[in-house]
């Protein structure tokens, strides 16, 4: 597939419906936001973030379909990250230890 393929979004914008057509790789979805490249500044790139509630419809190539699901499943990770450590608590993990030995505690009778 070629890279300058064009995708198209049609969104609500306020009371406005807008429909924009720009590059494939412009355009991705990510935390529930369809992101939108707008350009570049002095501070760098400039996105637009999307709410999908507002997204009517996007249209874009098949080949652009590979890109999605590795999108979902990139989501459904973070999903599953941030699961982990709301029960675990922040910045720990669990990590399963196969190889490690059980701890002995002896206990001596009095």
């Amino acid at each position: 597939m070629s890279e300058d393929q064009d995708a198209t979004i049609v969104y609500e914008r306020g009371a406005e419906v807008v429909e924009e057509t720009v590059p494939n790789k412009h355009l991705v979805y990510f935390q529930d936001h369809w992101v939108l490249h707008a350009g570049e500044d002095d501070d760098g790139v400039r996105v637009r973030r999307i709410p999908r509630e507002r997204v009517q419809y996007v249209e874009r190539s098949v080949g652009e379909f590979g890109d999605e699901v590795s999108t979902l499943k990139n989501r459904a990770q973070t999903l599953a990250d941030d699961l982990r450590d709301r029960l675990l608590g922040e910045g720990e993990t669990h990590e399963s230890h196969d190889e490690e030995e059980p701890t002995h505690i002896n206990v001596a009778d009095k």
